[in-house]
């Protein structure tokens, strides 16, 4: 019986490892592949070509629209970070009437789908001379982006005892001081997770780079990608397709690589007290 319970967990941990992995594996393969090949179903490489990586970046701006969507998330992560961890202090620590509905409301505008807010925000983006410039995104992705920032910190920083913020009072500390000589260290695992929660949204974001933006110098990548078409109207360029997918991707994975622990802290952070 323990047999066949062991055979059968291992046997869900397959389905589910390769369920979640084999798509990513399969774009890797593709983006090798060229002619012909790419509508052969194999699942390992016949040959090792690079020329779909090197055609990604021949036109000249590939590179460029990388640098777009490295800003932007970069910004968007920055902003939405130092206003939440002010915010956060303050509905974390300091009492006032109406806190629990701020948060609430806090919450529930996370929660609004893009689509809602589109002609708004369109509206307004074209009202403050923002088309077609970077910053209408990091605008735009700051409504989304820091009510869940401020959420989660709020979160994290009712979890820490309040001894040490009184003690740094006793010691005649200011309120900034508080927050960056006392939460700021204390509060590294939740602010990478939620940065680099952030960081992820910012980077695979396509409707409002879509909207907002309307030349190749300005788009991001997710919109880059999409718009990547072949010699006529009926071939599609799956191997530069997959090849530019790669490319995008790698900056995310590295970027859970070296944060991986202060990541999973964050995410245990509610089990955390004290």
């Amino acid at each position: 019986m323990a047999i066949i319970k062991r055979i059968g967990f291992w046997a869900l941990v397959t389905v589910i490892v390769a369920q979640a992995v084999f798509p990513f594996y399969y774009a890797i393969l593709t983006s090798f592949e060229s002619g012909q090949d790419l509508f052969d179903i194999n699942y390992l490489p016949k040959v090792i070509d690079f020329v779909n990586y090197r055609m990604a970046f021949e036109n000249g701006v590939f590179g460029r629209q990388i640098l777009n969507s490295v800003f932007v998330a970069a910004v968007v992560v920055a902003l939405s970070l130092v206003l939440a961890v002010t915010a956060s202090f303050a509905l974390a620590r300091i009492p006032f009437r109406g806190r629990g509905k701020i948060l609430l409301l806090i919450l529930s505008v996370s929660m609004f789908p893009q689509i809602a807010v589109l002609s708004g925000l369109f509206a307004m983006v074209r009202a403050m001379g923002l088309f077609n410039s970077l910053w209408s995104l990091v605008f735009s992705y700051m409504i989304f982006t820091l009510p869940f920032t401020v959420w989660v910190l709020t979160t994290f920083m009712r979890k820490l005892p309040v001894e040490i913020e009184e003690a740094a009072i006793m010691d005649g500390a200011k309120p900034l001081t508080i927050i960056r000589r006392v939460f700021l260290p204390l509060l590294w695992p939740a602010m990478v997770t939620t940065g680099l929660l952030a960081f992820i949204h910012a980077w695979n974001e396509f409707l409002f780079a879509l909207t907002f933006l309307s030349t190749d110098t300005q788009r991001t990548v997710p919109v880059a990608i999409a718009l990547i078409s072949g010699a006529s109207e009926f071939e599609i360029p799956w191997g530069s397709i997959m090849a530019a997918s790669v490319i995008v991707t790698l900056p995310l994975v590295a970027l859970v690589l070296v944060f991986q622990r202060k990541i999973i802290s964050g995410l245990t952070a509610g089990a955390v007290k004290g």
